[in-house]
């Protein structure tokens, strides 16, 4: 999995990359050439839930596999950068303004006004590493809950709901399917069988402002969160959660910031371990 992060950072295209791993390991286990056959049978779904291409539900647990050191160290402070270099050579593309922020995080002041989950936000929250726990609320709305910061995520399929302005924002969530998208060197994908496949896209808007990293590089309540939810079941019957995120934020960002995430399936919620929110 390690390869494939890497490749995803040389192309700039973590969601290709991302289909090129599934349709890798669905060769992998079946055989069937996915190419130049039909979708399979089935009408329109009854619901999302009913229609859901991909089964997300369950106990998933980190696979820390990108930006280690941040994810995985105590923050320290984002240093000065030199003259020229882009995004303050953070990994992240902040423009000036996210910069001057980011050299200007205090982990004091923010525990002071209560706002220890500013790293916890949507737009990082995936990151942290911890458990997810993955459920239908009900048949148009899917749930996550976090046992890092003890968040919960609700996506919502339909029309956009009302409200925000807190850390999770208001997600809109589709289903997409895999069948006629384009992956290098296999080509158009189509011929899954009867099998459902697909992909959960969210759009996530009207966030309180937060953090993209837990040393305060921020994000603004403009910062719009695009994310693509695969299933991977490997041969040896592993499964994995990955998910390509791309922020984009016109205060702080001067381009959209990308990640990739993993998780693996766990058999059940014995390691779940709710904690707080912190700041360091």
């Amino acid at each position: 999995m390690r390869g494939l992060d890497e490749f995803s950072v040389m192309t700039g295209n973590r969601r290709t990359v991302g289909l090129l791993l599934w349709a890798t390991a669905f060769v992998a286990m079946t055989g069937v050439n996915v190419m130049g056959q039909g979708f399979g049978p089935g009408g329109p779904p009854q619901s999302p839930k009913a229609g859901a291409p991909s089964d997300l539900t369950g106990y998933w647990v980190s696979v820390v596999v990108e930006d280690w050191r941040y994810r995985m160290l105590p923050p320290t402070k984002v240093k000065p950068p030199a003259p020229g270099i882009f995004g303050g050579g953070i990994g992240v593309p902040v423009n000036p303004q996210g910069l001057k922020m980011a050299l200007a995080w205090d982990p004091d002041k923010d525990e002071a006004a209560g706002e220890q989950c500013k790293s916890y936000g949507a737009p990082n929250l995936m990151r942290v590493p911890g458990r997810l726990h993955i459920t239908w609320q009900d048949d148009q709305t899917l749930k996550i809950e976090t046992d890092a910061g003890t968040q919960t995520r609700l996506f919502r399929f339909g029309p956009i709901q009302d409200g925000g302005g807190d850390w999770q924002g208001v997600s809109h969530a589709d289903w997409e399917s895999l069948e006629g998208l384009q992956v290098p060197g296999l080509g158009r994908l189509s011929g899954i069988g009867s099998e459902k496949t697909g992909s959960l896209k969210v759009v996530t808007t009207k966030l309180k402002p937060g953090y993209l990293r837990k040393n305060g590089i921020p994000y603004s309540d403009k910062a719009v969160l695009t994310e693509y939810y695969d299933v991977v079941t490997e041969p040896d019957g592993a499964t994995y959660l990955l998910i390509t995120s791309t922020v984009e934020d016109p205060m702080y960002l001067m381009a959209p910031y990308q990640t990739t995430t993993h998780f693996r399936k766990q058999s059940d919620g014995s390691g779940w371990s709710p904690s707080r929110c912190t700041s360091r």
